[in-house]
């Protein structure tokens, strides 16, 4: 007997007892549904919600492959082990084998961690109420551990976990029926609870000093938080950082924010798979954009004087707020959430256009916290209903009056 069979024989066995959503759950994960419609004429789609996940979680692999190599890329950096200057990009020590190993070593137990403690509680969750396992967890899964540093200890990861998938999302009703995104809302509560793991400014280390028993992690800054800390060269990892390095992503972050170039990818396959929406992303980077060339028209006009406890970032050209950070991963990925974005086309541009716009607020006035996407996406998640709201009066509004022109 196949594994087909053998699913599809554990099935009928469980149906309508407890454990069915299970059974069915890992079913349909592997197999597509054998259900049939009945009763009338119905238009089929060549994907399910499964499908539609799985298709982020493609776009999404790239930049964990990237930041599993780059963790173990900053580690030897960090501590002298690669010369960032001999190690050129096609330099056999550049490519080490042990960059990916120690990498792996530190980011898959997140990766395990986020999708073995939300899915258990999703799991939990369909057996308890009795209907099936939805399968919004399976990008938030990804999501979570590309999103927080990488020397994050697992246990506050589960906790967050728990909080996001409970609170975040299964008060309101399950998928489909949150506010806010799930993965933010993670993250969201690691900084409020956590905030000096959460500064993302750590260059992990380990060796034989983690083996002793001292803490396995050295301080050091990422991008933002030198240009929050007001200095104007940013040398990480002991060498003077590039703009081009900030492109490709060999910089100190969170596990997979800091390729852009991968990220841009990630976005261009979403919106030629037609799951992520252009209009948003767009909007997104001329907000962004707009805020950023404010600030350095006002240090231009010399309102805001060198040394000032804002200048570094707001004297930042405005190009370069879309490369640094995790603002180009937080617009392609969760700004795009469908469930907590805008639905309607003019209420998308509205939306993305705030999140860029406030994200590059956030990151100047708040020095303390210099990244702003994350708090910027929860609030317009909340503004999303409101926005729709409006435009769809607007157009009934409108039509209104035509149809009263057209009658007189």
């Amino acid at each position: 007997m196949g594994l087909k069979q053998k699913l599809h024989s554990l099935k009928e066995k469980y149906k309508g007892k407890k454990m069915a959503p299970a059974f069915n759950a890992l079913h349909t994960f592997l197999y597509s549904p054998n259900e049939t419609t009945h009763g009338g004429t119905h238009i089929k789609g060549a994907d399910d919600l499964k499908r539609t996940m799985n298709t982020v979680i493609m776009a999404l692999i790239p930049c964990l492959i990237f930041g599993i190599f780059n963790a173990g890329y900053q580690h030897h950096l960090a501590t002298g082990e690669i010369n960032a200057v001999s190690a050129g990009f096609f330099s056999p020590e550049f490519w080490s084998w042990a960059n990916f190993a120690l990498g792996a070593w530190k980011v898959l137990p997140l990766v395990l961690v986020s999708y073995g403690v939300g899915l258990a509680v999703e799991f939990l969750f369909a057996v308890i109420k009795g209907h099936e396992v939805e399968e919004g967890y399976l990008v938030t899964g990804m999501l979570v551990p590309l999103i927080v540093p990488v020397d994050i200890p697992l246990w506050m990861l589960t906790i967050a976990v728990i909080f996001g998938v409970v609170i975040g999302k299964e008060v309101f009703g399950g998928t489909g029926m949150n506010i806010l995104n799930p993965a933010l809302t993670i993250r969201a509560f690691l900084f409020f609870a956590y905030p000096t793991w959460m500064s993302g400014d750590k260059v992990w280390v380990a060796g034989a000093k983690a083996l002793e028993g001292t803490p396995d992690a050295i301080s050091g800054e990422t991008i933002l938080g030198a240009l929050a800390q007001g200095k104007h060269t940013l040398t990480i990892s002991g060498h003077d950082t590039s703009v081009m390095d900030m492109f490709f992503g060999f910089i100190p972050g969170s596990v997979g924010e800091t390729s852009t170039i991968l990220i841009l990818l990630g976005g261009l396959f979403l919106i030629f798979t037609k799951i992520g929406s252009w209009r948003i992303m767009l909007s997104a980077v001329l907000g962004a954009i707009t805020m950023g060339f404010i600030f350095n028209s006002v240090v231009d006009a010399g309102w805001i004087q060198e040394g000032s406890k804002f200048y570094s970032l707001m004297h930042t050209p405005y190009w370069q707020h879309l490369i640094i950070g995790g603002l180009a991963f937080g617009i392609v990925y969760m700004a795009t959430d469908p469930v907590t974005a805008s639905q309607t086309n003019r209420g998308k541009w509205i939306y993305g256009f705030f999140i860029g716009f406030i994200s590059i607020l956030i990151r100047v006035f708040n020095p303390a916290y210099p990244e702003g996407v994350m708090l910027a996406i929860l609030l317009m998640n909340v503004f999303a209903p409101t926005i729709d709201h409006y435009v769809v009066q607007g157009n009934v509004k409108r039509r209104m009056k035509r149809l009263k022109v057209k009658n007189t």
